[in-house]
């Protein structure tokens, strides 16, 4: 898919899998945990943890798909994205995380920051 388009290279496709991979660890634990909690034996909150990513590789497609179509848009879309995430962090979930270990929260920021920029530094 990414044929003839500028910037883009196996290190940056590693990267980005990297950073995608990272992600799912807690989105899948976010999944499983209520369920294990709710009396759900162990392997089938792991199964419907590691389900909630199944739709991945689907997504993945109709998205690469979608950034051809919406090329020209691309930068001002994926800002507004950028923007919308770094608002619900600010506004919502950082207020909240300082109520129980403000040392906590800032250092798991700034780790969480940290591995996402060597690996955009170190892979391209």
């Amino acid at each position: 898919m990414a044929a003839g388009f500028d910037g883009a290279s196996l290190a940056a496709a590693v990267a980005l899998a990297i950073g995608i991979g990272l992600q799912n660890f807690p989105e899948g634990t976010a999944v499983a945990m209520p369920l294990r909690r709710e009396g759900m034996s162990r392997s089938r909150s792991f199964f419907y943890g590691q389900l909630s990513g199944a739709v991945e590789p689907v997504a993945a497609v109709v998205g690469a798909a979608a950034v051809i179509v919406a090329q020209p848009i691309l930068p001002y879309a994926l800002a507004f994205a950028a923007g919308a995430m770094i608002f619900v962090v600010a506004e919502e979930l950082l207020p909240k995380a300082r109520r129980g270990s403000p040392d906590i929260a800032a250092m798991s920021v700034v780790v969480g920051f940290t591995v996402m920029m060597t690996l955009d530094v170190a892979l391209g």
